[in-house]
């Protein structure tokens, strides 16, 4: 039987923008990316950031305004999608429900003229690889919502695209299902070596598959990285907050030695990175889950009261009241902890709050 291959290829935006209409409404601002062949990297922001028009713009299905696009080193800015070794997964899975699970997978072989035993082998390798060998006479409609994605997948495979491309691709299945399938995507990705750009609103989808994660707001790129970058050390208060929840605080940068800061949160100080800040107020961003609850009064803490506690089975979820507003924080105690109206004290562990840009 035939295999799957990988032709993967890499992905480049250089200084690229997208507008619409006459007063030219920028969905995609001057962005500059680079996907490694290979690779996974998930476009991931709000509904309007500009993830999907640059999805799009890749597959030829938008064609940019201004700048390039280059596919494996190729420049493609003017190539139709019909001439772009591109093959995309699309939200709504788009699978023909007249036609049977293998009639589905060999559509895009047999316009691409292929002989007639290697559409076969193809098709039937694409199927066995996502799972569903023995499923090739079922129709779309005889399938579960996980089955049918998967067979969506399948049709991507089999014409061994240079690049593949995911939009919003676990929208449509419940939250057990979006966890099994996304794991399969990942596995087939990594097994095959191929070139990924996915994209999603979902933080911990991009955080559970991805190689790299571009975060974007406003047509324009908020941050690039990993995921444990981005969640350790975000750049700014949206991709803080994006990316996990963040609580975002009011400080103040008492002095800088090297690359150290000396940083001041009420009656706490903390001694952090500076990432390029100067002596001055400042914003810090602190995960719930690295926030810890100590008893009132102890040395190095800011003082708050316990406003709301609640048990959510793998951990306990708590509302503090403080003098910069409320705050919330996770503990995975869940045998004991304070109760609401219970004085406490917050404390900041070294590897906990982060400095970040306003």
């Amino acid at each position: 039987m035939a295999e799957i291959k990988s032709n993967a290829a890499s992905v480049e935006f250089r200084n690229v923008s997208k507008f619409y209409g006459k007063s030219k409404v920028a969905a995609v601002n001057d962005v500059s990316l680079s996907v490694e062949a290979g690779k996974l990297v998930t476009l991931l922001g709000p509904s309007g950031c500009g993830k999907t028009t640059t999805l799009r713009m890749i597959a030829g299905l938008e064609m940019a305004s201004s700048g390039q696009i280059l596919i494996g080193g190729a420049d493609v800015t003017s190539l139709p999608a019909t001439d772009r070794d591109v093959s995309m997964v699309f939200q709504s899975y788009a699978l023909f429900p007249h036609m049977s699970v293998m009639e589905n997978v060999q559509y895009g072989l047999r316009f691409s003229g292929f002989p007639k035993k290697e559409i076969n082998d193809r098709a039937n390798a694409g199927l066995e690889l996502v799972g569903l060998t023995g499923f090739g006479d079922r129709l779309p409609s005889q399938l579960s919502g996980g089955q049918q994605q998967r067979v969506a997948v399948a049709r991507a495979l089999v014409l061994e695209p240079q690049v593949l491309l995911f939009d919003e691709p676990l929208s449509n299945l419940d939250a057990k299902l979006r966890r099994r399938v996304r794991e399969e995507i990942r596995e087939i990705q990594q097994k095959l070596g191929l070139t990924v750009v996915y994209v999603t609103h979902d933080q911990e989808e991009a955080l559970a598959v991805s190689d790299r994660i571009i975060v974007m707001n406003n047509a324009v790129i908020a941050q690039d990285g990993t995921p444990r970058e981005l969640y350790d050390a975000p750049a700014n208060a949206f991709v803080a907050d994006f990316i996990g929840e963040a609580n975002i605080f009011d400080c103040e940068v008492v002095s800088v030695e090297g690359e150290v800061a000396a940083v001041r949160l009420g009656p706490v100080t903390l001694n952090l990175p500076a990432r390029g800040h100067s002596a001055g107020a400042a914003k810090l961003a602190a995960r719930p889950n690295r926030i810890n609850i100590a008893d009132a009064g102890t040395p190095g803490t800011l003082p708050g009261t316990i406003e709301k506690a609640t048990y959510v089975g793998s951990h306990l979820e708590f509302i503090v009241g403080t003098e910069f507003g409320e705050v919330f924080v996770v503990s995975s105690n869940v045998d004991s902890g304070p109760k609401a109206g219970e004085l406490v004290g917050l404390a900041f562990p070294e590897r906990g709050p982060v400095l970040i840009s306003s």
